[in-house]
């Protein structure tokens, strides 16, 4: 009963079953480690910026290039103000504003200082004049903003003045200096009577839409293979039942309509085979009686 199984068809389905149960289970297997992975990384990001807030100012320097490690440490640098930018369509505790952006010039080139944030649109003329003379900052130390990432606006056509994203490829056209920092700080004492800015999470490190659809995907890897074993038993089960209904003799309804069984022997069995006359014996509906 169970011979079909070494037919080439039957070949074919077996080998494409044992490959793709698999790489399904490894696919699905690959994304919950993913999954897994950002979950990780949010507890650790956490726990960072947990230790951030009370650790020991360093000097830049000591914290460069930024990565998930350094991220959120707090930062000191010393230099003078120089130009200053405003980054609109900040949110900050529910309330839309913008952040008071000004680059400090040191020694090793132009470090961007959110020194505050105020509320409603961005206007040069509320955003009040930074320190003169050479001062030292001391802030959370954060990476360059990816525009399109984060709830970082892409958006161009921003006035002279403005940027949307602290990036140094964006700032390095707007301000008159070579070097521009890969990175940036925000005060943890805003001047001016501004408020803060607290110190984001490291991209790519919280239980954002990326973390969830990692999750989905696994998902959907474990039901297709779920898919393909029930695919695999279902046509087994079609098979086993045909082979059943032959060895009892049983022909399937409409078999019998086909070219292999109908048509030929039909023909055969309603035709004289002498004369081509009806086996009833009238004369064939086309013929004529000549003299």
């Amino acid at each position: 009963m169970y011979r079909f199984l070494l037919t080439p068809r039957w070949w074919g389905i077996n080998v494409f079953v044992l490959l793709a149960i698999p790489f399904c289970v490894f696919m699905g297997s690959w994304q919950l480690g993913r999954f897994e992975d950002r979950v990780a990384d949010h507890r650790t990001a956490s726990d960072l910026a947990a230790e951030a807030g009370t650790s020991s100012p360093r000097p830049l320097a000591e914290l460069l290039p930024v990565d998930k490690a350094t991220s959120g440490k707090q930062a000191t640098a010393t230099g003078q103000y120089g130009r200053q930018l405003l980054v609109p369509g900040r949110e900050l505790d529910g309330e839309r504003g913008y952040y008071v952006l000004t680059m400090l010039r040191t020694d090793g080139g132009a470090l961007p200082v959110v020194r505050g944030w105020l509320p409603g649109d961005a206007d040069p003329a509320k955003a009040p004049a930074a320190p003169t003379g050479e001062v030292t900052v001391t802030g959370a130390l954060q990476a360059s903003e990816s525009p399109g990432s984060n709830g970082v606006s892409s958006a161009g056509g921003l006035p002279a003045g403005q940027t949307g994203a602290i990036s140094s490829a964006s700032l390095v056209n707007l301000v008159p200096y070579k070097k521009v920092y890969e990175a940036w700080i925000t005060l943890d004492k805003a001047d001016g009577g501004m408020k803060a800015v607290p110190a984001a999470a490291p991209q790519n490190t919280g239980l954002d839409l990326k973390a969830f659809q990692n999750l989905g995907y696994t998902g959907e890897w474990f039901v297709f293979a779920g898919f393909v074993v029930f695919m695999w038993f279902r046509l087994l089960r079609r098979e086993v039942e045909f082979a059943r209904d032959a060895e009892l003799g049983i022909v399937p309804e409409g078999a019998g309509s086909g070219s292999e069984s109908g048509s030929g022997d039909g023909i055969e069995s309603g035709i004289d085979g002498e004369g081509g006359v009806p086996a009833g014996g009238g004369a064939p509906a086309s013929s004529s009686t000549t003299a």
